[in-house]
């Protein structure tokens, strides 16, 4: 048998201090898991059960890039986020189990068509065009749990060209990562090489060409994306 096209490329993230990278299968974004982003984005912050969208495993995109301004949107938005790094699968994973599934932790960055975001949930449609693009996933390179241990608190911060526009506190997260991977587990099977992207704290808004945007985690570095000309 043979493949009528080339297999692409297992797009990968780097991994702190060594030549090794992780394949990336899944990346999954849980919404509005921060009370005051639910807030801005004009949602209640109550326990609701948790809602989840994904971005494509080749939306990956690496610290220090210069990525172009997305086509189809007037408001590029970025939104600072932890990243939890899957290492060990399994189906109906027991909260108090399911920080043993976690290899690591990074810094990322939920890039984001605000405009067609908002469109498709006015109309309730799916968010993938405003979520899933070309480059919408910075993630930095990952951190062992063997060398960070778990993050539960410290801070989340996001910078735009040195000016503080988010800043949170990890211990804030409305549904914990132990939480978030046992209720996913519950939905489909979790895998090696499965990232999470962890929710944004408030402060969300418009990136232009030529900003530089950082995100930083206590403990874990940063993320630095550039926003470079429109394709």
């Amino acid at each position: 048998m043979g493949l009528i096209f080339e297999p692409v490329v297992t797009p990968t993230v780097a991994v702190v201090d060594s030549e090794d990278r992780i394949p990336v299968r899944r990346i999954f974004c849980i919404g509005r898991n921060y009370a005051a982003h639910a807030r801005e984005m004009g949602k209640d912050p109550d326990r609701d059960p948790p809602f989840f969208f994904l971005k494509p495993a080749d939306a990956v995109v690496e610290d220090g890039a210069t990525i172009p301004y997305p086509p189809q949107t007037e408001n590029f938005h970025y939104e600072a986020e932890l990243v939890a790094v899957i290492g060990k699968g399994g189906v109906d994973i027991a909260e108090a189990d399911a920080l043993d599934h976690v290899w690591g932790y990074a810094v990322g960055n939920d890039l984001t068509r605000r405009d067609l975001q908002l469109k498709a949930r006015e109309q309730g449609r799916p968010w993938d065009l405003g979520k899933g693009f070309d480059r919408s996933a910075p993630i930095a390179p990952v951190h062992p749990v063997s060398k960070v241990g778990h993050p539960s608190k410290g801070f989340i911060k996001l910078t735009v060209n040195g000016e503080v526009k988010q800043e949170a506190d990890l211990a804030e997260l409305i549904w914990s990562i132990p939480e978030m991977i046992s209720i996913l587990s519950h939905s489909m099977e979790l895998m090696p090489g499965d990232l999470i992207m962890t929710g944004t704290p408030a402060g969300v808004g418009p990136l232009a060409v030529g900003d530089v945007c950082v995100v930083e985690v206590e403990g874990l570095g940063t993320c630095t994306t550039t926003i470079g000309p429109k394709a």
